[in-house]
C-alpha cells in the first residue's frame, strides 16, 4: 500500500526541512527540484525559486526540473502545464513517483537542505486568495432576496464599495504584473536563440544556405507574424535607432 499523502508531506519535510501543509504547495516546483539535489548533489540550486508566486516562476523551476532529467537520463515525464496549476491529484501522483525515485537512488547519509538552498524559506507557494464575495451572494446564503436595480445604487453610499474595488483593482495589478514578466521571460528566451543562431551563421554561413535546412526553419519561426499584423511607424523607428 502507497504512504498517504500526510506521510508524504511528512518525509518531504524532514527530508528538506520545510513546512510544507499541502500538496498543492509542490506545484512551484521547488521542492521536487531539491528533493533530486538530495540524490544527487548538483542540481543548480541558484536557479530555484522558492520563494515563487506566479505560474511563470513555477514553470521556471520545473524547465529546470526537465533539464536535470535529461542530463541524468531520468525517463519520467513532467506534465509541467497540470502541475503549476497546483492541483492536488497531479501533483500526488508525481510526489509518489518521487518518492519511490528517491527510496530508490538516494545514497544515505546527511543532506544539508538549508545550506543547499542558501537560507531560502521554508514555506513553499503563495497561499491561495479569498474569492470577493458579493453582497448578492451573502444575501443568497442568509435566505433573503438581494436589492438590485437604480434605486438600490442610489441609497448605497459609493463608499461602501470601496474596500472591495481596491482589493480587486490590487489582484489586476499583481496579475498586470506576472504577465508582463512571464512575457519578458520568453521574450529573453527568444533573443536568447536568436543570439545564438547568429553566432552559428557567423561562423559557418554555408547553414543559412540550405533553403530546407534547420537554421531558416527556426528563423522562420522566430520572425513570423500574424497575418495582418503590421509594425506601427514610430515603432519601427525605435528599432532602426535602437
Amino acid at each position: 500500500m502507497g504512504e498517504s499523502r500526510q506521510e508524504l508531506l511528512n518525509w518531504l519535510n524532514s527530508l528538506l526541512q520545510l513546512n510544507i501543509t499541502r500538496v498543492e504547495q509542490c506545484g512551484t516546483g521547488a521542492a521536487f527540484c531539491q528533493v533530486l539535489d538530495s540524490i544527487y548533489g548538483d542540481v543548480p540550486m541558484h536557479k530555484i525559486k522558492f520563494n515563487a508566486r506566479a505560474e511563470y516562476e513555477y514553470i521556471n523551476n520545473f524547465k529546470v526540473l526537465t533539464v536535470y532529467f535529461a542530463q541524468k537520463g531520468i525517463d519520467r515525464p513532467i506534465e509541467i502545464q497540470k502541475l503549476v496549476k497546483c492541483k492536488m491529484q497531479d501533483n500526488l501522483e508525481f510526489l509518489q513517483w518521487t518518492k519511490k525515485y528517491w527510496d530508490q537512488n538516494y545514497p544515505g547519509g546527511d543532506y544539508d537542505a538549508l545550506g543547499r538552498r542558501k537560507g531560502a524559506p521554508a514555506v513553499i507557494g503563495g497561499q491561495p486568495k479569498e474569492p470577493i464575495r458579493s453582497n448578492a451572494g451573502a444575501a443568497a446564503k442568509r435566505g433573503t432576496t438581494p436589492t438590485v436595480g437604480a434605486a438600490a445604487r442610489t441609497r448605497t453610499p459609493l463608499g461602501g464599495n470601496t474596500a472591495v474595488l481596491q482589493q480587486e483593482n490590487a489582484q489586476l495589478k499583481e496579475s498586470l504584473v506576472g504577465l508582463e514578466k512571464e512575457r519578458d521571460f520568453y521574450f529573453s528566451k527568444l533573443r536568447d536563440i536568436e543570439l545564438l543562431i547568429q553566432q552559428a551563421v557567423e561562423e559557418n554561413p554555408d547553414l543559412e544556405k540550405d533553403p530546407n535546412g534547420l537554421i531558416p526553419a527556426i528563423q522562420a519561426t522566430l520572425y513570423s507574424t500574424e497575418e495582418g499584423f503590421v509594425i506601427p511607424d514610430d515603432q519601427a523607428e525605435e528599432e532602426e535607432t535602437f
